[in-house]
């Protein structure tokens, strides 16, 4: 009788070791192929160094903007800016000056 109970249980804890090893390999494909996995990690560090990239020239960016803003406060306007502006917002010109087309 002993052999036949340890024949009985021995297709259960196969059943049971069976379930642990698809288990444990679907936890080791999702630490692989998952959104935070090894493989995902490439793509997450190309993905930082476009946004750092992206950071940078924004803050360029904003750095001129401030700069044009602080040139034009109305208290201490920086004229060669404003006779920029007009000239291209107005689109005038002195006689003297020679006007050359961007293409």
């Amino acid at each position: 009788m002993k052999r036949r109970r340890s024949h009985l249980k021995l297709p259960r804890e196969s059943l049971t070791q069976s379930f642990a090893l698809v288990a444990l390999l679907l936890l080791g494909a999702v630490a692989l192929a998952g959104p935070s996995g090894v493989l995902a990690w490439t793509e997450n560090a190309r993905l930082l160094e476009q946004r750092q990239a992206e950071v940078k020239q924004l803050e360029a960016e904003r750095d001129r903007l401030r700069n044009r803003v602080d040139l034009l406060d109305p208290r201490h306007a920086d004229p060669d800016l404003v006779g920029e502006l007009l000239r291209s917002d107005l689109n005038v010109a002195h006689p003297d000056e020679l006007v050359i087309q961007r293409k």
